[in-house]
């Protein structure tokens, strides 16, 4: 004898499961719908628009008409402006690769210090150059370094350690090496806090059973942190190298890429072709050119980070 399955009939007005399902998925996308359409009119957009605008010799005025292929990615990579500007910005990622870096790294060991009694308030005060103005922090480093007047110079005569002022952001071979450690010091602070979220996924069982093997601080540091954060390593470098390559703002507020270009770095020579009014005629076609070779250049470096992330990871799971 066979028995049919019965179905208990559902209530009135009841949705059924897969109607709530499909509600549920309709109202997440309808969330997303203000999220898709800010990213495309202001990150996506921005970005094909430029690729397109690169082959066209255009002022930013109506509609590019004038195409002229690729004269404008010619005309960039002969320039010896170029040349300057994009040397001048691998200057400050060097800055932050091979200085920023490992003093941060040293810094953040001692702030992950439990025994540090003051240490958030140290944390505090490193980190507020970050979160500050980029065009008050100009004012206020030209202010300081002014050769008449500024508190630098005063204190460098003070002391004997020149005879003369020092003119820091109006000389060529003072400017830039005087912005890469305003940089350095501007930046400090979120590199620190790469490095603290990095060291507090060290487990501190490690620690203790080092300590209970007899090993000291260096080789802890040797066997155990710098395995550990390897990955996290890879990654802090990253953001750093794409952070600092992306100078524009502290640049532009207190040299505007003076005197004489020698503080030119790839946006604000971007930002003069295209916005500047020393120009005669913008050129945002060739400013959107430059744009694309400084977005591939800046695409291969971090592609070029997977292999190396690879690497570290499988040596240090080894």
């Amino acid at each position: 004898m066979t028995t049919a399955a019965i179905t208990a009939p559902s209530k009135p007005g009841a949705p059924s499961k897969t109607r709530a399902r499909r509600q549920a998925v309709l109202w997440g996308w309808l969330f997303l719908v203000p999220l898709v359409v800010l990213f495309t009119a202001f990150s996506l957009w921005p970005i094909v628009a430029s690729w397109a605008y690169a082959f066209f010799d255009w002022d930013g005025v109506g509609p590019p008409e004038v195409f002229v292929g690729l004269d404008n990615f010619r005309e960039a990579l002969n320039s010896s402006s170029f040349w300057n500007a994009f040397w001048n910005s691998f200057l400050f990622s060097l800055g932050a690769l091979f200085i920023e870096l490992p003093a941060a790294l040293c810094l953040a060991m001692l702030l992950n210090n439990v025994l540090l009694r003051g240490r958030n308030i140290y944390r505090l005060a490193i980190f507020l150059p970050v979160v500050s103005t980029t065009a008050v922090i100009g004012l206020v480093i030209a202010v300081l370094l002014a050769p008449v007047g500024g508190v630098v110079n005063e204190v460098l005569l003070g002391i004997g350690l020149v005879d003369r002022p020092v003119n820091f952001l109006g000389d060529p071979n003072v400017a830039l090496p005087t912005l890469v450690v305003v940089d350095i010091w501007k930046g400090f602070g979120i590199t620190l806090i790469y490095w603290l979220a990095a060291l507090q996924t060290v487990p501190k069982d490690l620690y203790e059973a080092a300590k209970l093997d007899g090993a000291g601080a260096r080789q802890q540091l040797a066997n155990i942190t710098i395995p550990v954060i390897m990955p996290i390593a890879v990654v802090v470098l990253l953001l750093t190298f794409q952070r600092s390559l992306n100078t524009f703002d502290l640049v532009q507020a207190v040299t505007g890429g003076g005197p004489i270009f020698s503080t030119d770095v790839l946006p604000t020579y971007i930002y003069r072709y295209a916005f500047d009014a020393s120009i005669a005629a913008p050129r945002y076609g060739f400013a959107c050119a430059v744009g694309v070779i400084f977005g591939v250049f800046t695409l291969i470096i971090t592609l070029l980070q997977g292999p190396l992330l690879a690497g570290r990871l499988k040596r240090t799971a080894a």
